[in-house]
Formats: structure tokens, C-alpha cells, sequence
């Protein structure tokens, strides 16, 4: 049985070189071959009756000639996987969630050349972390800035985020995996509101108290409990877990500051929206996190 590759997505940008790096990374610590994409979408664009420009075959386009460059200079340094190198031609949007469907992991830039330059991230990335079958990976710019609401100890960390209330197993897995390769900890944050939002009816006297110290520990037994399965298939990875008062999106963004990766869940599917969605903080951490995001599928079932 092969193993399924790492992709990655080169557009000739730096943003796309910083994921190549990434994903060669991934790749080597998974013991997984390497596929190099590059979509090129400049024949979607052409006015109509403009003459027709055939694309240079793959062993000459100088996009994948350079990521192969890249690749070979890194495998000096040690033994690096298999590469495979593939032009497709057409729209980016429909093109790379439909690498994700043979792929372990889909490996992204925070946007491509052709983005603006004041984006966040480019559609193609949030299209692809929508849609794609298998985890997405992406990749910021160095620098971005973020609140140090969430101090950590020095130390590789994979950061995820947690529901107390729906806690999405298959986002758990991969934060766990990621940080046994990684030999990194898990670091859990489980958001809990506060204060507590509570309706009173009409001619209640006064508003139910809530002991806040009473809420974290529900909450931080809850997310143990969850964990337990995670733990006892990764017993060599440490867990710290985090609960913490305030804006789930928030607090995964400063947690983000000095992290390895950080872990969220794309919404599952709802009845009345059926259709695939990322999730309101899946979105903010993918536009501010300062480091690596992974967007998780739901299992096959949950969609």
C-alpha cells in the first residue's frame, strides 16, 4: 500500500517557497514523498480572441525548476524524500482543493503571486482549506504580530482549540500526531464564556451567580476526558491544557505566538447550511495566527 505524499502549491512567490520549506519538512518527518504543484491559471484568463499560448511542458516550466532547485539544495543537508513535480492547467479555486484528495496534507502559502498585497490570505487558500479532503496547512508571512495574552513556557508546541461541548476528535488526532513528530507538546486551550450571559424572566429579583473558579475546573475536566483516548495512543507527548476565560479566536491567535502549528476544526455541516463552511474562528485564526494553521476536515460521517 503507498503512502499517500505531503502536496504543496508553488506559485514562483515567497509566500509559496515558505510552504515548499514547510512541506518538505512535513514530508521528511512523515517519511512521505513529496508532490510540487503548480496550477497556472493564466489560460482561464484570456480575453476572448486573444491567440491561444501553450504552457511549457513540466520538465521546462521554470516554476517547478526552481522549487526542484530548492528541494535538491535541501536534500543536501540529508536524505530527503521522493519529489514528484506537476503543471496543471486551469482555475487555482477548482484545482488545488482537488489535490487534497490523494494527499495526506495540502500545503499552502498565505496567498500567491497574484494576490494583493494588502490580503491576509487569498481566496485560493481559503478555498482550498474549505473544500480539500485531507488537512490543509497554511503558511503566514514572518512578522505578523500578535496580543501575548497566553504566555508559554520556551519549547516546540502544537496548539489546539477545544469545545468542551463538541470537541472534534479528528482535530485532536491531528494535533497530537503533528506533535509526535514534531516532539513537541500539545497545548489545549478550552474557551469558556464570561462572564456568563443568562436571560432572567420578568420579575425575577436578581441574576443566577456563577463561581468562575467552578466553571474553568468543569471545563478543564471535561477537556481531560476528552483527551484520554489522544493521551493513551501518544503517551510520549506532553499535554498541557488551558482553560481560559474569553473569545475562543482570541485566545488561539496569541496562543499562536512562537507555536509550531496551530490546530482548528472546519465546521461540519449544519441542515439548514448544507454547504461546506469554515467556521467564524476557523476564519480569524487563519487571517491572524502567527504561525502555521491546520484546518481539519470532520470524518466522512460529520459531513
Amino acid at each position: 500500500m503507498s503512502t499517500l505524499p505531503v502536496v504543496v502549491a508553488v506559485d514562483g512567490s515567497e509566500h509559496s517557497l515558505r510552504a515548499l520549506d514547510r512541506a518538505l519538512d512535513s514530508a521528511r518527518r512523515r517519511g512521505a514523498p513529496l508532490r510540487v504543484a503548480h496550477v497556472r491559471h493564466h489560460l482561464a484568463w484570456m480575453p476572448p480572441g486573444a491567440p491561444v499560448v501553450v504552457p511549457p511542458p513540466a520538465d521546462d516550466d521554470p516554476v517547478l525548476a526552481d522549487a526542484r532547485a530548492r528541494v535538491e539544495a535541501a536534500g543536501t543537508a540529508g536524505a530527503g524524500p521522493s519529489a514528484q513535480y506537476l503543471a496543471l492547467d486551469g482555475a487555482p479555486g477548482a484545482l488545488l482543493p482537488e489535490l487534497g484528495a490523494e494527499a495526506q496534507l495540502l500545503v499552502l502559502g498565505s496567498r500567491g503571486r497574484g494576490g494583493f498585497a494588502g490580503l491576509l490570505l487569498g481566496s485560493n487558500g481559503m478555498t482550498a482549506a474549505r473544500d480539500a479532503e485531507c488537512p490543509v496547512v497554511i503558511v503566514p508571512p514572518p512578522g505578523r504580530e500578535v496580543d501575548d495574552l497566553l504566555p508559554s513556557e520556551p519549547g516546540a508546541r502544537v496548539v489546539v482549540g477545544l469545545k468542551a461541548d463538541a470537541p472534534d476528535d479528528a482535530t485532536l488526532a491531528l494535533a497530537f500526531t503533528e506533535a509526535a513528530l514534531r516532539e513537541a507538546r500539545v497545548q489545549v486551550i478550552a474557551a469558556y464564556p464570561w462572564p456568563i450571559q443568562t436571560w432572567v424572566a420578568p420579575g425575577d429579583l436578581g441574576l443566577p451567580v456563577y463561581d468562575q473558579d467552578a466553571v474553568e475546573h468543569e471545563t478543564r475536566t471535561l477537556a481531560d476526558g476528552f483527551l484520554t483516548a489522544h493521551r493513551t495512543r501518544h503517551p510520549e507527548v506532553p499535554v498541557e491544557v488551558r482553560p481560559a476565560p474569553g473569545d475562543a479566536a482570541g485566545l488561539l491567535v496569541a496562543a499562536s505566538k512562537n507555536a509550531d502549528l496551530v490546530v482548528v476544526g472546519r465546521h461540519r455541516r449544519r441542515l439548514l447550511a448544507p454547504a461546506r463552511m469554515l467556521g467564524s474562528v476557523t476564519h480569524a485564526v487563519l487571517l491572524h495566527a502567527a504561525s502555521p494553521v491546520a484546518v481539519v476536515p470532520p470524518a466522512a460521517a460529520e459531513e
